[in-house]
């Protein structure tokens, strides 16, 4: 990843040296490496893919953190906080094009479709969160949503490494399907911690999809419980909400069953990726991914 840079503008190298130095956990990597390897899938062509979809990854964040306006990621300054909107772009471009060859390096056109498939998907769900997402209280808009931003790109890791692996139809679905659950379970316990971090640590307003009029899970459930809330009718109607309301429904939704239930949500879908990691090769590398369902939802950032 870091060699992608190699014999480009210096400041892309400063850049994809920034981004890269800043943390995170590299969980989808580790899903494709760790999947592909339970698997049997060629060791080279696999860490190919696997930097190919972090780098992928990486790209959207540069974009979303410019188009949310961020500041900070994981507490350190984005890349969009010290150049300029038009160097920013560029910069995510050239990392969006890297990943590419990446993908391509692993000399399957089947991978690549997908590849390309998945990068429209995430960029589909991106314009539709701005255009037509705001203000909707829809569980079937939410599960788009978060299929589109998060679960998206971590079923094309296990996919992916499934099929580098040559196995059956009926384990590259499993593993599919693995990834599918991974992902919404990581969103929705994402979602969470918008409501229960801290500015400080989260590096964002708390509850800052509310505040921009997105509905996400914990909100979901907790308009269910109060469906004639006066402070939720105002985030529903698109009004400009005070800082003293939505304090009081943050705290409101924090103090509800919500936030459990929410919980409860992101649980049943790491089950549902465990019964069917169940039927994978029994490995190390399947021990592996377990504790990595199983830690999704005991994080706590």
């Amino acid at each position: 990843m870091r060699s992608q840079a190699d014999n480009r503008h210096p400041d892309l190298g400063a850049a994809l040296r920034h981004l890269l130095s800043s943390g995170g956990k590299r969980i989808r990597p580790a899903v494709t490496l760790l999947t592909g390897i339970m698997l049997e899938a060629d060791t080279e062509r696999l860490v190919t893919l696997a930097a190919a979809i972090e780098m992928l990854h990486t790209a959207t964040l540069v974009h979303d953190d410019l188009i949310d306006g961020a500041v900070l990621r994981r507490g350190i300054a984005t890349l969009n906080s010290q150049w300029s909107p038009a160097a920013t772009v560029l910069t995510g471009d050239f990392i969006f094009a890297r990943a590419a060859k990446l993908a391509a390096e692993t000399d399957s056109v089947l991978l690549m479709r997908m590849f390309s498939e998945t990068l429209a998907v995430i960029v589909n769900g991106e314009l539709t969160q701005m255009f037509s997402s705001r203000g909707i209280a829809s569980r079937e808009n939410y599960e788009q949503r978060i299929y589109a931003k998060t679960a998206s790109l971590f079923e094309l890791a296990t996919r992916t490494a499934a099929i580098l692996g040559e196995v059956g139809e009926a384990k590259i679905e499993a593993a599919t399907r693995f990834g599918y659950c991974l992902g919404m379970a990581f969103q929705i316990v994402d979602d969470i911690l918008d409501f229960t971090g801290e500015q400080a640590t989260v590096g964002k307003p708390v509850a800052s999809d509310l505040r921009q009029g997105l509905v996400t899970l914990p909100a979901l459930y907790y308009l269910e419980l109060h469906p004639n809330d006066a402070d939720m009718a105002v985030i529903l109607g698109g009004e400009e909400i005070e800082q003293v309301v939505m304090n009081r429904l943050v705290a409101a939704i924090r103090d509800s069953g919500a936030i459990h239930q929410a919980m409860a949500e992101a649980h049943r879908y790491v089950d549902t990726a465990l019964g069917l990691l169940a039927e994978m090769p029994e490995c190390v590398e399947r021990q592996a991914l377990g504790e990595l369902a199983r830690y999704i939802v005991d994080r706590q950032l």
